[in-house]
């Protein structure tokens, strides 16, 4: 941290030392000029300072924004419109100058024209490359290798036309026409990449449109400003650094504007289908809470209350109340944003019309009773709709959604709606069936099913490859728990290994550690770094694990190509590694929470990449906790110790035998076949 903030403050004293050095040198050779005499410093200072000043910039800039992590998609379009706002303020200041200073010998004197000009060149500079930064962030997001490539030639050609024109080296005009075509097409092809787009909301888009349009006004501004100070100068004298023969300068200003346009055009594009998207994705949430509260609530009333809140959310109802038959024919009435007696005045005028259906009883199908509302006086609300709630093919309630504008239900509300009536008929069911299996001897019939799932969620076969190979050992406990490991080839040179643990035991654990196997499918042939990988999981799991529950993992990409394992660890027992050549093996131990212990965005702060070379002859040993806390009959727990001796015993051996070495030495020790937690453990042994 202390060396990127040294970095940042060189990187712009630099900047500043070049910008004064190149002020002076160009005002030096103008006054020269204008006087008939030989200039005292070199006619070539100002190209060079410029450069200098370009490439400082450029390193402030990189180690300002783009290492900056917590900057999301909209804060990189802030940093852009502050750089731009700033930049311009102290512009118009200086305009306001020489507005003051009228028509006097010093606002007409041509070097004070030029130093003024050289200020808003200056700033004009700053400015794009505050902005390129912003935009390589955002163009790289999702990046691939050709897009990596692409970056760096057009990078290359930056650092090369700095050369040129800093040089002052004349090409033909074959070889200029080409390298302008090329330069051409890098800015299209960049300016293509618009992935991040996807992942604003409707109110960030709006935002960045409006920070985008303000963005082109600064450039605006500074290309009119600079161009017609350069015009000014060039009428009475070249004797100047003037920037419109700068061609990195320009290249930068195109590239800006190019890729502003773009963006401005791709988000208001989707504009139109942003609020369709966040409201699909707010009915699957909705769903997903409705579909998980049977693992995640205590009572039946809970899911009641989900079912009012997901299904208002979701058809924007101003009101519902939800009516259900207990035991007994005890009927009890959950309202939200309506009085029970505003509902009973409703099925009263329904009753009193000899309107039949949901709300009666009369039927099981779903009805839209909009039209029986108009003739109701006295009631704000003009649009009902009503749904079944069905256990075990018996109506045990009613849900009826009300809207204050008449015909405020469509069909495609009225789907959605069922939908989430019927999940939720399936969720009262399977609770009711929970309670009936934790009061009876089918509990343990439960638990055995549930096991039969959990090891079905465990692979049968583990990839293979030349440059290692790989064993794996899982036993149950008497009860589930939640043990998990994994294997996933990402292409022919990456394979992805995951191994976790989820809090506590039965059939949530199962459940939990289902959804892990779906995360890591689905994140790992993405290619994401293992940092990114548990910040996605992360997120993903907060909407699944209830508070107090976490997920212990630790996440693996093995490059058969560079000889390289990078990994994160997120709370998981720290991995066992040996070298060959050593006759020890150590714990490597790093930073890391566990997932769904921090449900914000800081998790990404807790998290890290970290990277290990590795040779023929290593060895990798991967376990959970229920290995090293395995007890003997005096209640000593295994440890980490006894672990890494059963590693040095083998340490030559295949990774078969040194699985059955360490599996022999924990059954030696704990003296019992009887488990008290999941016994689950991975070795790798690497060939070359």
């Amino acid at each position: 941290m202390l060396k990127s903030k040294a970095l940042i403050r060189l990187t712009f004293l630099g900047a500043m030392i070049a910008w004064l050095v190149l002020l002076f040198s160009d005002i030096t050779i103008l006054f020269s000029s204008l006087q008939g005499l030989q200039p005292d410093v070199p006619m070539w200072l100002p190209r060079v300072m410029l450069g200098v000043y370009i490439i400082s910039l450029f390193y402030y800039y990189k180690f300002r924004i783009e290492h900056d992590d917590s900057l999301n998609f909209t804060d990189l379009l802030w940093k852009v419109f502050a750089t731009g706002l700033i930049t311009t303020v102290i512009s118009l200041l200086f305009r306001l100058l020489v507005l003051l200073l009228g028509s006097t010998a010093l606002a007409t004197n041509l070097v004070f024209s030029d130093f003024i000009y050289q200020i808003n060149l200056a700033l004009l500079v700053n400015f794009l490359l505050a902005a390129l930064a912003s935009w390589k962030r955002l163009i790289l997001y999702q990046k691939s290798k050709w897009l990596i490539r692409t970056w760096a030639i057009f990078e290359i050609s930056l650092f090369a036309m700095l050369i040129y024109d800093s040089a002052g080296i004349t090409l033909s005009e074959t070889v200029s026409t080409t390298f302008k075509i090329l330069i051409a097409m890098l800015v299209l092809a960049l300016s293509a990449n618009m992935r991040w787009v996807a992942y604003l909301n409707f109110k960030q888009k709006w935002t960045s449109l409006l920070l985008l349009l303000l963005t082109f006004f600064y450039l605006l501004y500074f290309s009119y400003t600079v161009e017609d100070s350069a015009q000014q100068i060039s009428t009475k004298t070249l004797a100047f650094l003037d920037f419109r023969n700068q061609l990195v300068v320009i290249v930068l200003l195109v590239f800006i504007v190019t890729y502003g346009i773009f963006s401005f055009l791709v988000i208001l594009f989707n504009l139109p289908t942003s609020s369709v998207f966040e409201q699909k994705l707010e009915e699957v949430v909705n769903y997903q809470r409705i579909s998980q509260s049977i693992q995640t609530e205590q009572d039946e009333e809970s899911v009641y209350n989900i079912l009012l809140e997901s299904t208002v959310s979701s058809v924007f109802a101003d009101a519902a109340w939800l009516e259900i038959t207990g035991a007994n024919n005890v009927r009890r009435m959950y309202t939200y944003r309506v009085t029970e007696i505003e509902s009973k005045n409703i099925c009263d005028h329904l009753e009193k019309n000899h309107v039949r259906g949901i709300l009666d009883a009369g039927s099981e199908k779903t009805k839209n009773l909009s039209k029986h509302l108009a003739s109701m006086r006295g009631s704000r609300f003009r649009s009902l709709l009503a749904f079944p709630i069905k256990v075990k093919e018996e109506n045990i309630g009613t849900l009826a959604l009300l809207k204050e504008l008449p015909d405020g239900f469509n069909k495609e509300m009225t789907r959605i709606v069922s939908t989430f009536a019927n999940q939720a008929g399936i969720s009262i069911e399977n609770f009711r069936l929970m309670e009936e299996a934790f009061q009876n001897e089918r509990y343990k019939e439960e638990l055995k099913i549930a096991k039969t799932v959990q090891q079905s969620l465990l692979p049968n076969k583990l990839e293979e490859d030349p440059d290692f190979e790989i064993e794996a050992f899982s036993a149950s406990a008497d009860e589930v728990g939640g043990d998990y490991y994994d294997t996933s080839r990402i292409n022919d040179h990456l394979i992805a290994l995951i191994i976790a643990d989820v809090s506590g035991k039965g059939t949530t654990a199962a459940f939990h550690m289902s959804q892990m196997k779906g995360i890591f499918h689905s994140l790992a042939q993405s290619h994401l770094e293992p940092k990114e990988f548990m910040q996605r999981a992360n997120q993903a799991l907060v909407y699944c694990l209830e508070r107090g529950s976490f997920i212990s993992a630790s996440y693996f990409i093995i490059d058969t190509q560079a000889k390289k394992i990078r990994y994160s660890r997120a709370g998981h027992c720290p991995v066992l590694y040996s070298r060959e050549g050593e006759t020890q093996a150590s714990f490597l131990k790093d930073k890391g929470a566990a997932l769904g212990m921090i449900r914000s965005k800081d998790y990404c702060n807790f998290i890290d990449t970290n990277e290990i070379k590795y040779s023929a002859g290593d060895t990798m040993v991967l376990y959970t906790d229920g290995i090293t806390e395995a007890k003997s009959s005096k209640g000593e727990e295994f440890g980490n110790d006894r672990l890494a001796h059963a590693l040095n015993e083998k340490i030559g051996s295949t990774a078969k035998e040194i699985e059955d070495n360490i599996i022999k030495r924990l059954y030696e020790f704990s003296g019992s076949t009887s488990l008290n937690d999941d016994y689950t453990l991975m070795t790798v042994k690497f060939r070359g």
